[in-house]
């Protein structure tokens, strides 16, 4: 039985929260619509237009809800997110991945036929070639956006002139639009000092400043700067670059991003909620002070390390992962019993996300709705 077979009749039912089958992924709707009715806002005064990634959630309904608070469309990092998110009714997605293969090319303009607003990101004059000549033979532009490396050496252009490069190949394919570019700075997300983080993405801007200056120089100025992410969303805010935010964590939060200081003023001063949480039970409690839960490895990502307790069992009490199904906790001298609800953060929420198939929408301890992840295993 899936998850909506198991509980769906808890729906509307006062307190059917503690009656899930666990591990269970959650989501606080309140919390939700205030992180993103929040974002929204910011953008908003800052007059920047928001693109939030789906990659972070999957899932076709939180996405109808950035849109309808104000967003211009999503990103998603693969190509199959962004035919789960068209098949959800989203209409405007940048893929901010590469997409180089004749078969996910293919697919890449079949999608282009079914919605209104889609965008690619290319790095390479061989790339751009293969996208023209697909978008010819199917006979509606495709719009793409030159993505340049901050430093990772994961993708994008290497240099200046690598973007001139590209950016003259692509004025040479009348079946492509230039739209503009795209930045993102992923290793500067998570630096958890304000100060420090500031001081790099500085940098990193003034890079992005002298790579657009050149596409300038060849009559290329990019239309749309798009890029930045929940850990630097008010740091490029103020600097002034970027005319679209690709923010993703900020709906969610998860023990990384709780352990950043985003705006300054310190993590007790966090500006998100963490609205995705993981209910687990305990299922052992034999060793005074310890208590496993039936969460482990399969549970929750675990490249951001342990998860934080949010309830249910002393805060910052340790967890350590005890194998694939089972988590232990170092309670102390408060007493859990077995079938204790534990509630946890996740270490990093978009991989763990791609753990479940759905979500369990709640209101307080109340089951208001399940829904489906759209874009879980989508990852080509």
């Amino acid at each position: 039985m899936n998850d909506r077979e198991l509980h769906a009749h808890l729906i509307g039912q006062q307190g059917g929260r503690k009656a899930f089958n666990t591990p269970v992924l959650v989501i606080d709707l309140d919390m939700l619509e205030r992180n993103i009715a929040a974002m929204a806002t910011f953008a908003k005064e800052r007059g920047i237009a928001l693109r939030p990634h789906a990659k972070t959630h999957k899932s076709a309904d939180i996405a109808q809800k950035q849109v309808a608070a104000g967003a211009v469309g999503v990103c998603c990092a693969k190509l199959g997110e962004a035919e789960a998110m068209a098949d959800g009714g989203i209409g405007g997605i940048l893929i901010t991945s590469p997409v180089v293969s004749a078969p996910a090319i293919k697919r890449l303009t079949r999608l282009n036929a079914l919605i209104p607003d889609l965008r690619v990101t290319v790095d390479n004059p061989a790339n751009v070639a293969a996208l023209a000549e697909a978008a010819k033979a199917a006979g509606k532009p495709l719009q793409v956006l030159i993505d340049i490396d901050p430093g990772i050496r994961r993708t994008g252009v290497p240099s200046s002139e690598a973007a001139v490069e590209v950016g003259r190949s692509i004025a040479g394919s009348p079946s492509l639009i230039y739209l503009g570019v795209q930045y993102y700075c992923g290793r500067e997300q998570h630096v958890e000092s304000y100060a420090d983080r500031r001081s790099a993405i500085e940098d990193r801007t003034t890079y992005l400043g002298e790579v657009i200056a050149a596409l300038s120089d060849i009559g290329m100025a990019p239309t749309v700067i798009t890029g930045g992410g929940t850990g630097t969303h008010r740091i490029d805010a103020d600097l002034g670059i970027f005319n679209e935010l690709q923010v993703g964590s900020y709906v969610f939060m998860d023990r990384q991003y709780n352990e950043c200081d985003l705006t300054g003023a310190g993590t007790a001063s966090q500006p998100y909620e963490t609205s995705l949480q993981i209910d687990a039970r305990v299922v052992s409690a034999n060793t005074p002070g310890l208590a496993t839960l039936d969460a482990g490895f399969k549970a929750m990502a675990t490249d951001g390390g342990p998860p934080s307790i949010l309830s249910g069992a002393p805060a910052g009490a340790p967890f350590h992962f005890m194998g694939d199904e089972h988590g232990l906790i170092v309670s102390g001298d408060q007493k859990i019993a077995i079938g204790d609800i534990v509630t946890l953060a996740a270490p990093h929420c978009d991989p763990t996300v791609n753990l479940y198939d759905f979500y369990h929408i709640v209101r307080g301890d109340t089951l208001v709705d399940i829904w489906s992840v759209q874009g879980r295993g989508r990852s080509r």
